[in-house]
């Protein structure tokens, strides 16, 4: 079947999030597509409509199936069936966890640059963020970890859980084994729960994927919640479906527990066909979207080499999301972002808003169709040269 990767629908019935913006602003930023949907699932959510009934909804035992044969079929692993809980989303199941699991003024401890939500998760809640900075290689433009200072943050007994990105947003880095080994080995030295948001885990471009934490050995489990969601794979965020996979049971109670009692476990009327069908039928058009993304991102590498070759992008392998070094144009992204908006309407987002050393950075969305980008492109370099006029 040929997906559609090139109608540009901006107004999104008026009501989106992305482009809730001034005429003729460019709007690459928040982590969405700008692309329709799988038709396999457009077709069983216009099927669940046409029942025409909207009642309260239970979770099937079909929809943990799908979850488990996806990651089976794409990712090589399986996850049990009985660890799994559904939730409404992978933001709210890490406030959930961070309230359920945590107490005030405990420590949360991240990976800045990161997801900046996480830190609103932590801080809403009454609890403290400490970050275990990436270590940025100006040379090499790539990112690690700094395992010393994780364990010396860790071992801090105010530090009781830990968000994982994986693979990471912003940077695009996936996780290899051994690292996600290391890490899962200090958290559970020194008794911190280690939650693992993996909500970008279906869009990798590297031959073997990226690597699920609850596919480790066993042994590294026992403090471990992973999240995972169709929502960034599928372009269905607003669905509001996520799946939370708890190999130990009386974690897993502990988190059920606050979900529930939050009420964060209760599906609408969509996401159980919604997903079921996403992650049945839902391969073949993620097969394309990952070629068009490809063709997206050299489009832009091609581009930028050749116009405005000051910036610089940090490979990534992982998500629909570029993350490019500003460093030989300004130390202020924020400065830069703000300019590029008021000077050609291009918005992207400045990489302050990440933490660490994102001043040095800003973060541009490719999931959309080429034309887009094109004009997102020449926007770009109009603005980077007047900025530097």
């Amino acid at each position: 079947m040929a997906y559609d990767f090139e109608t540009l629908n901006k107004t999104r019935a008026g009501n989106s999030a992305k482009w809730d913006v001034p005429n003729g602003d460019l709007p690459m930023t928040i982590a969405d597509m700008d692309f329709p949907t799988a038709p396999e699932i457009v077709e069983a959510l216009q099927e669940k409509i046409s029942m025409g009934l909207f009642g309260y909804e239970e979770i099937p035992p079909e929809y943990f199936k799908a979850v488990a044969d996806w990651y089976e079929k794409e990712h090589h692993t399986r996850p049990q069936e009985n660890w799994m809980i559904f939730a409404t989303g992978v933001v709210p199941a890490i406030s959930s966890a961070v309230r359920r699991l945590t107490s005030l003024g405990d420590n949360v401890l991240v990976q800045a640059p990161v997801y900046n939500i996480f830190y609103n998760s932590i801080v809403n809640s009454g609890r403290h963020v400490v970050s275990n900075d990436l270590v940025y290689d100006g040379k090499t433009r790539s990112y690690s970890i700094d395992f010393t200072d994780l364990e010396t943050k860790l071992s801090d007994p105010l530090t009781n859980m830990m968000i994982l990105c994986n693979p990471h947003n912003p940077v695009g880095k996936i996780w290899t084994k051994s690292e996600l080994e290391k890490i899962a080995s200090l958290c559970l030295k020194y008794d911190v729960k280690l939650f693992s948001d993996e909500i970008h885990g279906d869009i990798t471009f590297n031959e073997n994927g990226y690597n699920p934490i609850f596919g480790l050995d066993s042994k590294y489990l026992d403090n471990v919640v992973v999240a995972v969601s169709p929502s960034k794979t599928f372009n269905v965020a607003a669905m509001h479906a996520a799946t939370i996979i708890v190999p130990n049971e009386n974690l897993r109670a502990q988190v059920s527990r606050g979900l529930n009692s939050e009420e964060l476990a209760e599906p609408n009327f969509v996401a159980i066909p919604g997903t079921i069908a996403a992650y049945t039928k839902g391969g073949p058009w993620l097969k394309a979207l990952k070629e068009q993304l490809l063709k997206n991102r050299q489009l832009v590498l091609d581009f930028i080499e050749e116009k405005i070759p000051q910036l610089k992008w940090v490979p990534g392998q992982a998500t629909y999301l570029l993350w490019f070094d500003i460093s030989e144009i300004t130390d202020d992204a924020d400065k830069l972002a703000q300019f590029i908006k008021d000077d050609s309407g291009l918005i992207i987002n400045p990489g302050s808003v990440y933490r660490g050393d994102g001043q040095h950075f800003i973060r541009m969305n490719i999931a959309s169709p080429q034309s887009m980008i094109q004009d997102g492109l020449n926007r770009l370099e109009k603005s980077l040269n007047d900025y530097q006029k």
